[in-house]
């Protein structure tokens, strides 16, 4: 498939089709537009571990439809027996990246609604995995554009907005989250610049979020993640806008590694620094920053650049995959359901009891 027709798709980033689950592989890009189908849950945890598929809301999605590919087949004779495969399953899955609270969410959701209908016979119960699957799928889709029409309204003529990792089209099953409200925007504003940090170790920044504007004719300047400050200080970014892999009860977001250090620099520079992530990515177990399950990653991410060794090889390497924002350092959450301004407890709490989610 050459990059024409990936453009002219209009949702590429996973594809369910005739009980066929296929991905775009984001480990190869932007060399390589490659696309793979899952067969199997092995499959699906690999494609999850390595950021094959990537993203806090199309995890949740991929999640889905891999509970489904795992159990279609299955040759189980009573619900409960399906029941005891379907859980085992659910575990196995939430180990592979388990910072993003959509993966949990989404097989949660598909449980809570197998335990519901266990009076059914086997072959229910699959199409009931299915359907819930394929509705989690449909509510991205939905919830990406609302982001985009609530986010908007914060974007003004003549913007520079900074984003850090990848928050689009690659990362949901929609137009994204931090980047929808920049596709959006740029439509409204074609003279906005965008300014994306490259997000080591594995440059999500450089080789998804640069490919995936410029496949939309957005110009987009890719900078070193130590870079921002100074682009900062000279007056050149006007906004911050990231995406959030679990937001807690308290405001406290999880996102990509270095998000954190953005925020502390946009404080100190007077600049808005805004989260956008749908009501899936919030989890109201949780309080504070230390309570979220942060993701260690292979030392050897951080040891190489380009499949090379950039390092002494007995050195040590700390690769956390996340960082914590506290919630003093942020403007305000843009979601699906409206924009959380400060105090964001406070409105967070409003939020879930104002409005049916």
């Amino acid at each position: 498939m050459n990059l024409k027709e990936v453009v002219e798709m209009k949702h590429f980033s996973l594809s369910f089709r005739k009980g066929n689950l296929i991905i775009l592989d984001q480990e190869k890009l932007p060399q390589k537009v490659c696309y793979r189908e899952i067969k199997n849950i092995n499959q699906a945890f690999l494609a999850l571990k390595r950021l094959k598929v990537r993203g806090a809301p199309l995890i949740g999605v991929f999640a889905g439809y891999s509970l489904f590919i795992s159990i279609k087949n299955l040759k189980a004779k009573s619900p409960q027996a399906f029941l005891k495969i379907l859980d085992k399953n659910i575990e196995y899955l939430k180990n592979s990246r388990p910072t993003a609270v959509n993966l949990s969410w989404a097989l949660e959701r598909i449980r809570k609604k197998v335990l519901m209908n266990l009076d059914k016979d086997v072959d229910s119960l699959k199409e009931i995995v299915r359907k819930e699957a394929q509705a989690i799928h449909q509510e991205d889709i939905q919830l990406c554009e609302r982001i985009a029409q609530v986010g908007v309204k914060l974007i003004k003529p003549n913007d520079s907005i900074l984003t850090h990792c990848n928050a689009g089209f690659l990362a949901t099953s929609g137009e994204g989250t931090a980047l929808s409200i920049i596709y959006k925007a740029y439509k409204k504003y074609p003279n906005i610049k965008v300014y994306a940090d490259e997000t080591r170790p594995l440059l999500q920044g450089a080789r998804l979020t640069c490919w995936e504007l410029s496949c939309r004719g957005i110009e987009v300047i890719l900078i070193c993640d130590n870079m921002a400050g100074s682009l900062m200080a000279k007056g050149k970014i006007t906004k911050v806008i990231v995406g959030a892999d679990r937001i807690t009860k308290k405001g406290f977001i999880a996102n990509k590694i270095g998000t954190y250090n953005l925020a502390v620099l946009a404080k100190y520079h007077k600049i808005p620094f805004y989260v956008a992530g749908p009501v899936s990515s919030f989890d109201l177990s949780l309080n504070r920053g230390e309570d979220i399950p942060i993701e260690e990653r292979n030392p050897q991410e951080v040891k190489t650049f380009g499949g090379k060794s950039v390092a002494p090889k007995k050195v040590k390497a700390y690769n956390p995959a996340f960082d914590v924002t506290p919630p003093e350092l942020i403007t305000a959450v843009i979601t699906d359901k409206g924009i959380i301004t400060q105090p964001l407890e406070k409105n967070i709490e409003k939020l879930f009891r104002d409005v049916k989610i």
